[in-house]
């Protein structure tokens, strides 16, 4: 493969799990008799779908059941999925879901999650415990010249998985570590659906994902048990993982595989890790990449009520088409109209400071 055909288009982190110590002020904190009685009227419903309820600052989807871990409450938005009972230690535990790790990231997650606890009267008595965390790294390939005797691992377990001939992804290891080598683009058509990837990759097509998932014995052994330590001692971990545990190589006649060179794509992969403690914490956990994906979806909005403009003008004046340059001039004439220097800077600061704050 020619190492100009490698291209990482995105990395970060895809999942996380975390358990928090949480106490309530005498006279504050949710009330569980009254949940408990929501819960209990969703089972007996008909339907028996989660229904939408207000805690604090944040509003949630209450689920008809417990968690299989044993938490008698299931709450869930966009951002979280809540597991928590008022007599479980940890009493909550959360995953942060997907999206909106890609769009706002991890660390400022954490703190929208702290900053709702406290509008219900909680706050922490403990630091909070990371139970896994899922690191991912986005490739351009174009060509998989690679299979599964290629990797060399200190998993003792592997597999892979075809669709129609042709293998679509490599897993190493069960537990604590494991490694998952895949075409992201086929689960998103065939199991997550989520495309919101397109717009970060810029492209829907030859993307495959290098992703490790780390459970919480291996967080702790390289001193990664809470957001702060997760900040400073990620790129020891991953480097860990791609260049003792896992590396990807280039079969020659050597009868130790493990003396094989480097494969091109490794060779990156790791040139990329070396640089996380050099990159911007918003390059790293995909702060830059959601606001990206943002402003394409206000431009894309922005694009309809465009061709909206266009239609009511030529409604109004009676002509068949104007090209988009006339809408955006009618446009432009509107905003100078409404224009408040003022008004504008007042509110542009306060924008810029819900995003440095991940409430956006």
């Amino acid at each position: 493969m020619d190492c100009q055909e490698i291209k990482l288009l995105l990395h970060g982190i895809d999942t996380l799990q975390c358990a928090y110590f949480l106490n309530a002020s005498i006279r504050q904190g949710i009330n569980f008799e009254q949940l408990a009685r929501q819960k209990e009227d969703i089972r007996q419903s008909k339907s028996k779908n989660p229904v939408q309820i207000s805690l604090g600052i944040s509003d949630f989807l209450l689920f008809p059941y417990g968690s299989s871990s044993g938490y008698p409450f299931v709450i869930s938005n966009e951002d979280f999925k809540i597991e928590f009972g008022e007599l479980n230690t940890p009493n909550y535990f959360v995953t942060f879901r997907s999206q909106a790790l890609w769009r706002e990231s991890a660390f400022l997650l954490h703190d929208k999650l702290i900053k709702w606890a406290g509008s219900v009267g909680y706050e922490p008595y403990k630091k909070e415990s990371l139970s896994r965390v899922d690191f991912s790294f986005d490739y351009n390939l174009k060509e998989v010249d690679f299979d599964e005797n290629s990797f060399v691992s200190r998993s003792s377990k592997d597999s892979q998985y075809r669709e129609n001939g042709r293998v679509q992804t490599f897993v190493l290891g069960r537990g604590d570590i494991v490694l998952r080598v895949y075409d992201k683009v086929a689960e998103i058509k065939q199991q997550s659906d989520k495309v919101w990837f397109y717009i970060l990759w810029g492209q829907d097509e030859n993307v495959w994902r290098i992703e490790w998932q780390v459970r919480k014995p291996v967080l702790k052994s390289f001193g990664i048990k809470t957001f702060d330590y997760l900040k400073n001692n990620m790129g020891g971990l991953l480097y860990y993982l791609a260049s003792e545990h896992d590396t990807l190589r280039k079969a020659n006649d050597d009868s130790n595989s493990s003396r094989w060179p480097l494969h091109d794509l490794w060779k990156n992969l790791i040139s990329q890790i070396e640089k996380l403690d050099h990159l911007g914490i918003s390059r790293v956990y995909g702060q830059n990449s959601a606001l990206d994906e943002r402003m394409m979806r206000i431009t894309i909005s922005i694009y309809g009520y465009l061709k909206r403009i266009a239609a009511i003008q030529c409604v109004q004046s009676g002509k068949n088409l104007i090209d988009s340059e006339e809408a955006m001039k009618s446009l432009d004439d509107r905003i100078k109209r409404l224009h408040e220097p003022l008004a504008w800077k007042f509110d542009v600061e306060k924008r810029i400071k819900e995003i440095e704050l991940g409430e956006w």
